[in-house]
């Protein structure tokens, strides 16, 4: 799923935004390589994914050189479901329905959470 943000990306920003996020975060010395562009290019599409907030560097040390390691900004909509979960039990909060904290699907979802490894 794109964003209307994502749609405006040029091939390799989108290329690079997905590699970012992929790995999770990367140094940018191998992005570039990663990307196949030479280091004042790949400078410019990390810039360019910085400024629209997909990504941000932060200046750390790489094979004994001064470098950026560049992580994904994670988007607010992105929902992290284990959250939701006790167990394999989805809350019982989640749905349109009204939940009674009294009844049997909520204490057994709070027992699950309690007794969770």
């Amino acid at each position: 799923m794109s964003t209307a943000a994502e749609d405006e990306l040029s091939e390799v920003e989108r290329e690079g935004l997905e590699l970012i996020r992929e790995t999770g975060g990367i140094h940018q010395s191998e992005f570039w390589k990663e990307l196949d562009v030479d280091s004042r290019k790949g400078s410019r599409i990390i810039d360019g994914l910085e400024e629209r907030e997909f990504v941000e560097r932060e200046e750390t040390v790489y094979d004994g050189h001064n470098t950026y390691l560049v992580t994904p900004i994670r988007d607010p909509r992105d929902l992290e479901f284990s959250m939701l979960m006790a167990g394999d039990m989805l809350s019982p909060f989640v749905g349109d329905e009204e939940v009674d904290p009294q009844s049997d699907a909520f204490s057994q979802w709070v027992m699950s959470l309690a007794y969770e490894d």
